[in-house]
């Protein structure tokens, strides 16, 4: 077993196989290690995420190392039946390329014994392991499709899989099922858990309702009062956010959240909210109207707001990181912030939306919680318990610091897990400076500048899907990083050169297209789970 640096904030264990790692989740979810939380198993790795205040790195890799990596007997294990009609765009092209007809394939697939190996990539995809040897390692597509339809029947490399929902993918289509594999509103929400045995069953096209998907989420709770924020315009990416999720990881859920938590939690506080309160998450252009009388806040990035009053021939300017009201039929406008990405609009009882899984957050990837805001959306206002409103920044970042288009923010990262694909490991992320380009959102902000370069021995692999967190630099084959955010997928599949610290990530958050970001090591052996000094520190010296 070998134990990496997945940040200052978590550790990943790498063992030989599935079976290793199957054994080793096993373990750390039935004993866990003091002061960590949900492990997420890959192909062969788990991710042990640890909280920093509780414990280190070095405490958790080592009673991490520590465990039995011996066979962990199966306890209630299931049997899920997947009725199939087996008619995927790919299944001749895949039967000749290995050498059955498509007969033989679909009989092969059918008496294969597969097992729910770890769930990720979308809430309720598990990727599904063959238990026969002689299965072969199926190739995944040249070119990924941009949109599979849910219900798809796929392989890939040694796995098969359920789409979910629509989704892009590269996986080689064979079938599809209305089998429901997720579900947010049957309890629990995925068919299947890790450890579940599955059996593929041919059946005929009218067997099964073409692209059945499950019904969304929806909440049933009166509304006290009629107090609300009515959307007239949402802008640019305008959702409903709190402090994310936690304990789903194993169902192939995101954390989610919002991406700048300081300003979150500011935001609430000048309202006298809980910290973790609902609020807006808005990257500008967002035009609200109160229904009622509320009280509401605005920080992050210091977007131009303005306040419509009902019956005023003038509006007047919204201040900034502090309480104001808005009656009823009052309006409120926010512009594009100069500087920064994300403006947080907190009111006064929180944002009364549907709980998810534990959470009002949206997740974007995952379609997981309230949908994206749009014109005529109701956002109620609840009565949770409120205190002393605090009338200063309450912890935010000072708006003026954070970065403009053309500025350059610097971010501190952890080395690893996998810098040793690189050449010149993470020297090579920190010796230049990169640009934020456009291509960006909620799952990661993708950079532009001299390509990373993998070493030769890494040149063609393929890393195992693995647990990955947010603040991830993970780089695809063309050597340009993308920076994972909240709602990133459970597991990826392309190394991370490097993971941003905990501290750093809300400035992550709101990086704005046309920033520069230069990344700089952060040096802190007390958390290192290394027995030998770090990698990023040649002589052994913080």
């Amino acid at each position: 077993m070998r134990v990496l640096a997945a940040g200052d904030a978590a550790v990943l264990a790498e063992l030989r196989d599935l079976a290793e790692a199957s054994a080793l989740l096993a373990s750390l979810v039935a004993d866990p290690v003091e002061g960590t939380g949900e492990p997420v198993p890959g192909a062969r790795t788990v991710l042990v995420p640890f909280l920093p205040h509780r414990t280190s790195a070095t405490a958790t890799a080592a009673a991490v190392r520590a465990r039995s990596l011996a066979a962990v007997a199966a306890t209630g294990a299931r049997l899920v039946e997947i009725p199939v009609v087996y008619d995927g765009e790919d299944l001749e092209a895949l039967a000749g390329a290995l050498g059955w007809s498509p007969r033989e394939l679909v009989r092969r697939h059918g008496e294969a014994r597969w097992r729910v190996g770890f769930m990720g990539f979308a809430p309720g995809f598990a990727s599904l392991t063959c238990a026969d040897a002689a299965w072969p390692d199926v190739p995944r597509r040249a070119t990924p499709r941009t949109r599979v339809p849910a219900g798809a029947v796929a392989l890939a490399g040694p796995y098969a899989g359920v789409y979910p929902r629509s989704s892009p993918g590269g996986w080689q289509l064979v079938g599809r099922t209305d089998a429901p594999v997720w579900d947010v509103n049957r309890e629990p929400p995925a068919l299947w858990t890790p450890g579940d045995d599955v059996r593929f069953r041919q059946v005929a096209a009218s067997a099964v309702e073409v692209g059945r998907v499950a019904a969304p989420h929806r909440s049933d709770r009166p509304h006290p009062g009629h107090r609300a924020l009515d959307v007239v315009a949402p802008g640019a990416q305008a959702v409903v956010e709190d402090l994310g999720r936690g304990g789903v990881a194993h169902l192939g859920v995101g954390a989610s959240g919002a991406a700048d938590r300081r300003s979150l939690r500011a935001a609430n506080r000048a309202v006298g909210n809980d910290a973790g309160a609902a609020a807006v998450e808005t990257e500008g252009g967002l035009h609200v109207r109160a229904s009622g009388h509320l009280v509401v806040a605005l920080a992050g990035a210091p977007a131009p707001a303005e306040i419509r009053r009902s019956g005023a021939a003038e509006p007047a300017e919204a201040p900034f990181a502090a309480p104001f009201a808005l009656r009823d039929r009052d309006e409120l406008l926010l512009g594009a912030p100069p500087r920064g990405r994300r403006t947080y609009l907190a009111v006064r009882g929180g944002l009364d939306a549907a709980v998810t899984l534990g959470s009002r957050s949206t997740d974007t990837l995952g379609h997981v919680g309230p949908p994206r805001l749009a014109a005529g959306a109701r956002l109620p206002v609840g009565t949770a318990p409120i205190a002393a409103v605090e009338t200063s920044d309450a912890g935010a970042p000072d708006p003026t610091s954070l970065p403009a288009p053309g500025e350059t923010a610097t971010l501190r990262v952890v080395a690893g897990p996998h810098d040793d694909w690189f050449d010149d490991g993470v020297a090579a992320l920190t010796g230049q400076v990169w640009e934020v380009t456009s291509l960006a959102d909620r799952v990661g902000v993708r950079l532009a500048g001299e390509a990373l370069r993998r070493t030769a021995a890494h040149a063609d692999a393929e890393l195992p899907s693995e647990g990955m967190v947010t603040g991830a630099v993970q780089v695809p084959p063309n050597g340009q990083p993308i920076l994972f955010l909240p709602d990133h997928p459970v597991t990826g599949g392309y190394p991370p050169v490097a993971v941003v610290i905990e501290a750093d990530l809300p400035l992550l958050g709101q990086l704005p297209a046309g920033a520069r970001v230069r990344f700089e090591v952060f040096h802190s052996h007390r958390r290192h789970p290394a027995e030998s000094p770090c990698r990023s520190c040649e002589n052994g010296r913080s």
